[in-house]
C-alpha cells in the first residue's frame, strides 16, 4: 500500500511527492508569470535612428482588423493618430523612453511632432517622385523622404522656426494641422501643431509608411524644396503654381 501510494502521488521513485509538488509549483509560477514581448529589432532600430536624428516621437494608434486600435466607433483617422491628447508634450527623443514604448506597445505606430526640430512637406506621390528626381539631379540637398500609404510622399526638412514676427511675414496657406488634412489635397506643410507617422508604420488595407531616404540625411532648409514641390503639385493638378499665396 505504501508503495502504491507513493507511485500515485509521489515521485517516480516512490518518494513522498515533495519533488513533484515542487515541480508543479514551479510550473504554476511560470504559467502565471507575465511573458516578455518579443522585441522587433528592425522596428525598434528604425525608431531609435529617427530619434537619434532629433525627430521627437510619441506612440500612435494602429490598425486592428477592420477598425482602429483606439476602439472609437467610426474613427476618422484609423491607425494614424496619437494615443495621447498630450502628444505634443509627450513627444521625445529619449532613447530609454522610446525603447519602453516600443516594447510595451509592440503593435503601435509612432508619430513625430513637427514644428519643434523639423517640418514635413507632404505631397501626392506623383508630384513627389517628379520633384525628388529633379532635386537630386540638380544637386540640391534633400533630407529624409518617406513614402506614406503609396499615395503621399513626406519630405523632412528643418523647421522654419517660430520668430516673434512670424504673423507679419509668413502668410503661408499651406500650413496643415490634423483637422485640416482634407483641405490640403496638394501640398501640405506640417509645422507647429501637426504631426506625421514615422516609419515603420502600418496603415489600414495593408498599406505602410516606409523610408525612401532615411533619417541619416541632414535636414535641409524647407525653402530649398518648396518651389520644386509646389511646381510639381501644380503640374499634376493641371494648374500653374501660385507662389504668391503659398510663400513670401
Amino acid at each position: 500500500m505504501g508503495a502504491e501510494h507513493g507511485g500515485r502521488f509521489g515521485g517516480d521513485d516512490g518518494s513522498t511527492g515533495r519533488g513533484s509538488l515542487g515541480r508543479f509549483t514551479r510550473w504554476l509560477k511560470s504559467a502565471r508569470a507575465p511573458k516578455e514581448t518579443p522585441v522587433d529589432t528592425d522596428r525598434e532600430s528604425l525608431l531609435l535612428a529617427a530619434a537619434a536624428a532629433g525627430l521627437p516621437l510619441a506612440p500612435a494608434a494602429h490598425p486592428a482588423d477592420y477598425r482602429c486600435s483606439c476602439n472609437r466607433i467610426g474613427c476618422p483617422t484609423p491607425g494614424t493618430h496619437p494615443v495621447s491628447f498630450a502628444w505634443q508634450t509627450q513627444s521625445t527623443t529619449d532613447r530609454g523612453q522610446i525603447e519602453r514604448w516600443a516594447r510595451h506597445q509592440p503593435l503601435a505606430n509612432f508619430i513625430t511632432a513637427t514644428g519643434m526640430v523639423h517640418d514635413v512637406l507632404d505631397v501626392p506621390v506623383e508630384a513627389g517622385e517628379e520633384a525628388l528626381e529633379r532635386l537630386l539631379s540638380s544637386g540640391v540637398e534633400v533630407g529624409p523622404v518617406a513614402l506614406s500609404g503609396g499615395d503621399r510622399m513626406l519630405f523632412f526638412t528643418a523647421t522654419r522656426g517660430t520668430p516673434a514676427d512670424e504673423d507679419e511675414w509668413w502668410p503661408c496657406e499651406l500650413d496643415c494641422h490634423p483637422e485640416t488634412m482634407d483641405e490640403h489635397p496638394g501640398l501640405r506643410w506640417h509645422c507647429r501643431g501637426s504631426y506625421v507617422l514615422i516609419p515603420p508604420a502600418r496603415l489600414p488595407a495593408d498599406r505602410t509608411v516606409t523610408w525612401l531616404r532615411g533619417p541619416e540625411h541632414p535636414l535641409p532648409d524647407p525653402l530649398t524644396l518648396l518651389e520644386p514641390l509646389t511646381d510639381a503639385c501644380a503640374r499634376h493638378a493641371g494648374a500653374e503654381p501660385d507662389f504668391e499665396s503659398a510663400w513670401p
